[in-house]
């Protein structure tokens, strides 16, 4: 129903109604409409998506009169503005509980009455649909003559036209619409139209009345005027004349009278309304100022511990702000409006208005005041946690510069960087100053600020904020105080510090160093030579790789042990040796399983080198000889270390913190596996040559061999 109450003033034309009204003829009255009352016609206060009105035709099994639906009808096209059927209507005919011919009837009904209106005409069909028979007639082929489109819709299908929110519950909507409440209140408004209109119209007969018995009074005294100095015989009236002047001038003055007393009575009655409205506005406005106004304020009592609370808080107050601005435009709007009356003159009223009018203002002013006071201590607040905030920027720089790691390299950049210590404390001191001066200043304005609650005035309770302050500035100034005496430290410590940060610096290097040499021997370190002869090569170039590493190892522990000392010489913990230490015994142990790998590896490839090249040497005939028996032993030691060789190529090497590297790449470890395998390919094949054909025929291996040697 709230809905229905917010479309009023834009549905309703009052001259429509007021035209219908005076003219039966026109527009048939509420009583006389059973289907107003009955709900067939509704103008529930829902619009389709053009922002037309939609009007609801809910039809029932029972026949219905034409006549008496095209009647009311023109009641309701007759409610809505200009404006509201300049956007056309959306017609809902609910069809669920009716007979085709009936649909049909209303919608070519509704062609007849105001096809140009009508946007769009939703008929909701049942469930258990007409006869296809009976709905032959097809209403999208009659559009061009009916005006207007006409859909055949499933009720939970009618949100693809309608917005839910638009419609009611019986056609799966959110609306909510009460069709009693709105027929109370259109019989209600009707009467007061036709009682304001007979009295409009009795007015119009009174001042038709005065003016005939002002024309019948001048023609009797004309009439005896001219009696009179006509010259001839005297006129002598008869005696209802002379009765009937004095009568009508009587019933003149008593209608003059009682039209003047009837002003008066307009006059003082507008009066009264209109102060009794003021009245109820300004206690509206003082009610809610020394209320809910005030209450706001009272409990938006803080300054914040930061500038990002105290933005909060300003924002908050321009909020509250932004809501007495609406009351206090109400209060200019009031005052203008007693200024005005009081202008009138009115002795009676010249108290009543002035009482409200100081009132008013004594509430309005003192509330601005307040506003005003707590607007200047949320900015003096903003301003001393700002300053708080660049001091604290300062004292955590100037501290950064204490403890960072500054490594000067000769006399004059040891004295630049104390020349910028002493820079960074002057700063320093000024912002304290200017803090405290913004402290002092916000602890002032909050000793004279009180509220006002329900017309007393409230002390509050400053205590904390006053504390924090207070907290805050002292605070500021030990830490202010830890800095310098930080400083005068830095002065003695500042060469011993070059030295230490510079062991630091060797010491990271060294770490570096060592894991790139790690790098280097898990990438590049990966061939395990052709033969025995490369493999011993790459052990002696390996051992040499170790002892560079060795050093590098030796010389990080040696820069880490002088690191020590100076810690304790300086009592101080430095940047970076409190994990370079374990970053550097970490590196080291993953060098030397890393190592210890590579040199199983080699010695692991030297064997199997030695192995496979006495048998190819031996089991050679290139000289001409015949082959030289190998021992299986040999043979098998190829195979057996082979294999393990194979298997080592494929095992990470495993770090003792668990984690897992491969030499080289994937490609790198195939192709010194494939080498591997074409040796034992080859072993195995000189294996078969040696143990296999001389058995079978010594006669066809000694051709065989002539053949390999190219004599035949």
């Amino acid at each position: 129903m709230a809905h229905i109450n917010t479309i009023l003033p834009e549905t309703l034309d009052p001259l429509n109604l007021h035209t219908a009204q005076t003219d039966p003829q026109i527009m048939p009255s509420l009583l006389h409409s059973t289907l107003l009352f009955s709900g067939c016609f509704t103008f529930t206060g829902g619009k389709d998506r053009r922002s037309g009105l939609i009007l609801t035709i809910p039809l029932c099994t029972e026949q219905t009169s034409m006549e008496e639906l095209s009647s009311t009808l023109d009641y309701l096209l007759g409610i809505p503005s200009d404006k509201c059927k300049a956007r056309g209507f959306t017609v809902i005919v609910d069809g669920r509980k009716s007979q085709w011919n009936i649909v049909k009837t209303v919608v070519l009904m509704l062609q007849n009455v105001i096809p140009a209106e009508v946007s769009l005409v939703c008929v909701v069909k049942p469930d258990e649909f007409w006869d296809k028979k009976v709905t032959h007639f097809c209403f999208w082929k009659e559009k061009d003559r009916l005006g207007f489109e006409v859909i055949l819709v499933s009720a939970n299908k009618l949100t693809r036209y309608i917005e839910p929110c638009q419609l009611t519950d019986e056609f799966g909507g959110s609306l909510v619409y009460d069709h009693i409440d709105w027929v109370n209140k259109r019989l209600v408004f009707e009467k007061f139209t036709k009682e304001s209109s007979s009295l409009l119209d009795e007015l119009v007969v009174i001042n038709d009345s005065e003016k005939s018995s002002h024309e019948l009074l001048s023609e009797l005294q004309q009439r005896r005027f001219n009696g009179a100095e006509g010259g001839g015989v005297a006129w002598s009236p008869m005696d209802d004349e002379l009765l009937a002047q004095p009568q009508v001038m009587k019933l003149l003055d008593s209608l003059r009278e009682q039209y003047t007393k009837y002003q008066e009575v307009c006059r003082q009655r507008s009066k009264r309304s209109q102060l009794e409205d003021i009245q109820t506005k300004v206690m509206q406005v003082v009610n809610w100022l020394e209320g809910p106004g005030t209450e706001q304020l009272r409990t938006q009592w803080g300054i914040g511990d930061s500038i990002r609370a105290s933005q909060a808080l300003q924002q908050k107050h321009e909020e509250i702000e932004s809501q007495h601005s609406e009351w206090f435009a109400v209060y200019v709007e009031l005052n203008q409006q007693i200024a005005a009356l009081l202008s009138a003159g009115d002795e009676e009223d010249l108290v009543e208005l002035k009482g409200l009018q100081q009132q008013l203002s004594d509430v309005c002013y003192r509330q601005a005041s307040q506003l005003e006071s707590r607007q200047n201590v949320l900015q003096s607040a903003h301003e001393f946690h700002g300053t708080a905030q660049d001091l604290s920027q300062q004292l955590d720089g100037l501290l950064g510069m204490l403890c960072a790691d500054v490594a000067p390299a000769d006399g004059a950049a040891i004295q630049q960087t104390l020349k910028h210590l002493e820079e960074k404390l002057k700063s320093v001191d000024g912002a304290l100053v200017g803090l405290r001066e913004k402290g002092q200043v916000l602890m002032d304005q909050m000793s004279n600020q009180t509220s006002w609650s329900y017309g007393k005035d409230v002390p509050i309770d400053n205590k904390d904020n006053v504390d924090h302050i207070q907290g805050v500035m002292e605070d500021m100034q030990l830490r202010k105080q830890r800095c310098e005496d930080m400083v005068d430290v830095r002065r003695l410590k500042m060469l011993q510090m070059v030295q230490l940060f510079k062991c630091e610096e060797d010491a990271s290097q060294a770490v570096e160093w060592l894991g790139e040499l790690l790098d280097a021997l898990l990438k590049t370190h990966i061939r395990l030579g052709d033969d025995s002869q490369e493999t011993k090569v790459l052990l002696e170039k390996h051992k040499k790789f170790v002892d560079v590493a060795q050093s590098t190892y030796d010389y990080g522990r040696q820069l880490l042990q002088a690191t020590v000392v100076l810690c304790q010489s300086l009592r101080c913990s430095t940047r970076s040796s409190g994990d370079t230490l374990p970053r550097l015994n970490r590196v080291w142990k993953q060098f030397t399983v890393t190592t210890e790998e590579r040199v199983h590896r080699l010695e692991m490839a030297c064997c199997f080198h030695t192995a496979a090249e006495k048998v190819l040497v031996q089991a050679s005939p290139d000289q001409g000889d015949l082959p030289v028996e190998v021992e299986q032993e040999t043979y098998e030691e190829v195979e057996t270390v082979g294999k393990a060789l194979l298997d080592r190529l494929t095992v990470p090497v495993i770090f003792p913190d668990g984690s897992e590297q491969y030499f080289g790449s994937p490609g790198d470890m195939a192709s010194s596996a494939e080498h591997i395998r074409d040796k034992m390919k080859l072993v195995e094949d000189r294996k078969l040559t040696l143990f296999t054909l001389p058995v079978a025929c010594p006669s066809e291996f000694v051709f065989t061999l002539i053949l390999a040697q190219g004599l035949f």
